[in-house]
């Protein structure tokens, strides 16, 4: 049985060592190592993993913020505390793989990224990492790369679609503040202004209702939204992808966190030893053959 992360705090205190749990430090206990570096880390006043993970905003609680609402895969029933979909499943992971408990909050996805102190240890809720937000805003690393799909309803709208440039002359939307935006005023740049909507949810409403030709979603909730959400509509391609990486996922924590090395060092584990890689699978890979637009 793994350790908990209290339970090595606790360990140390009493032993006065500094060696970290195979959950904090990826360390074994043979590593005579590991105790000098941690002695040395003290000595320069270095923080050590374990100083890292002590910087959590509750003792024994992993507060986590979330979207109001949140849809599947990501979550289901609109519920982050049922452990289902593939972002909670990968919180209670993380939490699993350090002992603790879980409390939710939610906020807006701009919220998720804005400046300034946080009452939550880190917000998730498919946010990408990119500069402009790295200067409000630290990030985990990442946990998830998404691609980017165009969901559609009119087939014959996509019927000579075939790359990027094709489809400069079809009206688009996606929502306020997302990649998906970004994708296609920078990317795709089309003869008319993109649709920007509120969020996911008014943007699905305007979709629906034929305002557009074509949404633009991360794939995964692309799959979701074109089977489940709206009748008729089907993925009309997925978007090439612009560099290695461009949409990568990660946690958001306050600028500054001293928290965050200790969830990195989690995920890492979760990333060796194949779950986050089984999670996606579990939640976010649909069968099926779709098309990539070229550039």
């Amino acid at each position: 049985m793994k350790k908990t992360l209290l339970g090595m705090l606790l360990a140390f205190a009493l032993l006065g060592a500094a060696c970290g749990s195979d959950a904090v430090e990826n360390v074994t206990a043979d590593d005579s190592s590991s105790t000098d570096d941690g002695e040395m880390a003290a000595d320069s006043g270095e923080m050590t993993e374990t100083d890292h993970c002590s910087a959590i905003k509750t003792k024994g609680t992993l507060t986590v913020a979330t979207g109001d609402p949140v849809f599947p895969p990501w979550m289901i029933d609109d519920d982050p505390t049922n452990g289902e979909g593939f972002e909670s499943a990968v919180v209670y992971a993380v939490a699993d793989e350090l002992g603790l408990d879980v409390t939710w909050v939610r906020t807006t996805f701009d919220q998720s990224y804005a400046p300034g102190a946080k009452d939550y240890d880190f917000n998730v809720q498919q946010i990408s990492i990119t500069e402009e937000r790295e200067a409000a805003v630290d990030f985990s690393t990442p946990y998830y790369v998404a691609e980017q799909a165009i969901i559609a309803t009119d087939e014959n709208a996509f019927a000579n679609v075939t790359s990027v440039e094709d489809l400069k002359g079809l009206k688009l939307g996606a929502g306020l503040g997302t990649t998906s935006l970004t994708y296609i005023e920078d990317v795709i740049q089309p003869d008319t202004d993109a649709a920007v909507f509120d969020d996911n949810v008014a943007a699905k409403a305007a979709f629906d209702a034929g305002q557009i030709d074509g949404l633009v979603l991360d794939l995964p909730t692309a799959y979701y939204v074109s089977a489940v959400e709206i009748d008729g509509a089907f993925i009309a391609g997925v978007l090439p992808e612009i560099q290695e990486g461009a949409d990568s996922l990660g946690f958001a924590f306050e600028e500054g966190s001293e928290f965050t090395p200790c969830i990195n060092a989690a995920l890492e584990t979760l990333r060796t030893d194949g779950v986050l890689e089984a999670l996606e699978e579990q939640y976010l890979n649909n069968a099926g053959e779709i098309p990539t637009f070229s550039n």
